[in-house]
């Protein structure tokens, strides 16, 4: 069974969107939520599409451990990003996690992504398109 975490933070507005969304593209997946905070996993939560939902940097780190695909966005590798929500151990849980790792650039919290579009939408369709593709490849194995 294909395990896919999705990792947010802040008010989880976009981890919301993206729990939504993969449950469309991939409905067989076991798709659990991590909000780094109460608030961003109760939004997660209230989309219903998330099979399991947690909170905090504990969740996280045990999270990466088990997860096919990793998907957030791009502070959830980087230390003390998101206003320091994501704590050194939570960035090392991502980055050290042998999961795929989809991250979805945001310019925010003193972080610029150079040749990030505006527009949301566009990125997480990208996103699932590539998640589509690991997807395809893990079932032909």
């Amino acid at each position: 069974m294909l395990k896919i975490l999705v990792i947010d933070g802040q008010g989880g507005k976009l981890g919301r969107k993206l729990v939504e969304t993969l449950r469309k593209t991939c409905p067989d997946a076991v798709i659990t939520a991590v909000g780094t905070n109460s608030a961003a996993s109760v939004n997660m939560m209230r989309s219903e599409c998330a099979d399991r939902v947690a909170t905090g940097e504990n969740a996280v780190i045990v999270g990466c451990r088990s997860a096919d695909i990793i998907i957030g966005p791009f502070g959830i590798a980087m230390a003390d990003a998101m206003l320091g929500e994501i704590t050194p151990a939570m960035a090392n849980a991502v980055a050290s996690s042998a999961a795929q790792r989809v991250l979805i650039p945001m310019n925010l919290c003193d972080t610029y992504v150079a040749g990030v579009a505006h527009g949301a939408q566009a990125i997480i369709d990208d996103a699932m398109t590539y998640i589509g593709e690991i997807v395809e490849k893990i079932n032909a194995k």
